[in-house]
């Protein structure tokens, strides 16, 4: 749309609502005054409840369907699988921990803080063992991050797969954590912090969980976390300590963390070496490919939120993220990537933080292919499929940060599409 013929939003909300008066005018003179408006309702009739019936505060029942969810097929059990954010139904960035994606490798375990210990050993002055209540002595820093699994988006590299951004784009969460930044545990136990060197992060959980973290990366911003969103860890997401490692692959974010070693050179875990690293179509692979590339998507319309309203004004509304930093910019298009608009960004917290992007329309009611373009602090600009298709083929699982496309029809039904 030209800036010609473009309404300015003030004369846009305008005409919105004389529609919208008029619509509702229509429908009394047709149908009689609106009992929601003209009659007492059931609820203003009797006592709510108290507050000792909620000493925790859930959802009400309205909202029900906001909920976590698996794709049964994905892996051989839920003991080692993932469970999806539905994004498409939240606002803002910050993700509640109660509808979180989780992953895990060997199930998640209860472990009470007293039971709780971290070590950190190898090459420092003086191993160390912290109990929970030593932890929360150090001083302690308050970041939002977001938390994205190497894997999201991973079952769209031979095509659209998944209908729905719960499903495509739900590998991830975006929370304030609390905890110490580890270069404090490691100058306490006098590691060697060598920019040459390396810490090795083990989980306590069965699968021992383990990754191999550059010194410089150590040093800079991960944190050891014990608060999310300002209240304990959930047990699925690492109750009561876990690694925050910002901007990088969700399976360094060790769960439940035990041990923590200062070494040489990387130990090649298995998480490493045969997982989460990406194969190319030769069958060599792309190894410590850590940080998580510019990503957006558009989370509605989608094909979890169409479009009800018909025709007039349309909020779409979507999310973006760089472990490089910030995002600066995300342009929006309606026509599969033939034009682009600058969409406006919400408010902008952490580096490495989910940013909220909207594109305020007059949706004429044809069909719409949707597009979203992320670019960084960097100056990196978020490929197309067919892009990283050519760099890395169709093998590979993780690190997939392609422009993803929503057909939306007439009736604002969004469907999962590619274009070429």
């Amino acid at each position: 749309m030209s800036d010609l013929f473009k309404p300015s939003r003030r004369a846009f909300l305008r005409g919105g609502a004389a529609v919208a008066a008029g619509s509702v005018a229509g429908a009394a003179n047709a149908a009689g005054p609106d009992p929601l408006i003209t009659e007492l309702q059931d609820w203003e009739s009797y006592l709510g409840a108290g507050v000792d019936e909620t000493p925790y505060g859930l959802p009400i029942r309205f909202e029900q369907d906001v909920v976590r969810r698996n794709v049964e097929w994905l892996t051989a059990s839920p003991i080692s699988s993932i469970n999806f954010t539905p994004i498409h139904a939240l606002e803002g960035t910050i993700t509640p921990q109660g509808c979180a994606f989780e992953r895990h490798h060997s199930g998640a375990i209860e472990l009470a803080k007293d039971d709780f210990r971290l070590m950190i050993n190898g090459l420092v002055d003086k191993p160390l063992v912290f109990s929970y209540e030593d932890i929360e002595r150090f001083p302690r820093e308050n970041h939002v991050y977001f938390c994205e699994c190497a894997a999201n988006t991973g079952m769209e590299w031979a095509g659209a797969q998944l209908n729905g951004v719960q499903f495509t784009h739900g590998m991830i969460h975006n929370m304030e954590y609390t905890g110490v930044p580890l270069r404090t545990l490691l100058a306490e136990a006098g590691a060697d912090m060598s920019l040459d060197k390396w810490v090795y992060v083990e989980g306590a959980d069965a699968s021992s969980n383990g990754r191999s973290i550059p010194m410089e990366k150590a040093l800079d911003d991960v944190l050891v976390a014990f608060k999310a969103n300002g209240e304990a860890l959930r047990m699925e997401h690492g109750y009561p300590v876990r690694l925050v490692v910002p901007g990088w692959e969700g399976n360094m974010w060790v769960k439940w963390i035990r041990r923590i070693e200062v070494v040489d050179r990387a130990v090649e875990s298995r998480e490493e070496t045969s997982k989460y690293t990406d194969v190319y179509e030769d069958g060599t692979a792309r190894k410590w490919t850590w940080v998580m590339d510019a990503k957006s998507v558009i989370t509605s319309p989608s094909p979890q939120m169409p479009i009800k309203h018909g025709a007039g004004p349309l909020v779409i509304s979507g999310l973006a993220w760089s472990g490089h930093g910030q995002i600066t910019r995300v342009d929006v298009s309606r026509n599969g990537g033939i034009t682009w608009e600058t969409a406006r960004l919400g408010k902008q917290g952490d580096t490495k933080a989910l940013t909220r992007f909207y594109l305020d329309v007059d949706w004429d009611g044809a069909p719409m292919l949707l597009q979203a373009r992320a670019m960084d602090e960097t100056g990196y600009v978020q490929p197309t499929k067919d892009q990283l298709r050519e760099q890395r083929g169709e093998n590979a699982v993780y690190h997939n940060n392609c422009i993803q496309t929503w057909y939306v029809n007439a009736e604002g039904v969004a469907e999962n599409v590619e274009v070429s």
